[in-house]
């Protein structure tokens, strides 16, 4: 999963967090952030839960040309979840929209980091 995202995100986005349900949050601006662990689960634990009739529910299918699958854009700002096609039979762009929302929402309510990419050593 991790090279796929790494492929999914453009090279210009250095600063990036992925969680273990495939959601991941990219920082414009990480030197200005003391902990890129920390703001990543405080923005996944705003941001990841879906809730009925929010924004949170709104979500954007992307086709990847870099690499399978497809990222599904939320609510929040540089959130994004991967979706692989192995995790699918049905891959219309509502139901992989559907999925990775749904991803999204585990990770939000139970965010667990699995991959810190970051230009500050």
């Amino acid at each position: 999963m991790i090279k796929n995202v790494k492929l999914a995100i453009n090279p210009k986005y250095q600063d990036w967090v992925l969680f273990k349900n495939g959601t991941y949050i990219i920082f414009d601006n990480a030197d200005t952030i003391k902990s890129i662990n920390h703001e990543a689960i405080k923005q996944m634990k705003e941001f990841g839960p879906v809730f009925a009739g929010g924004p949170a529910g709104d979500f954007n299918t992307i086709h990847l040309t870099q690499t399978e699958g497809w990222i599904v854009s939320g609510h929040g700002y540089g959130m994004y979840t991967y979706v692989s096609p192995s995790e699918l039979e049905n891959t219309d762009d509502l139901q992989v929209g559907m999925f990775g929302r749904s991803k999204r929402d585990l990770d939000g309510k139970n965010p667990e980091v699995i991959y810190i990419n970051s230009r500050k050593k």
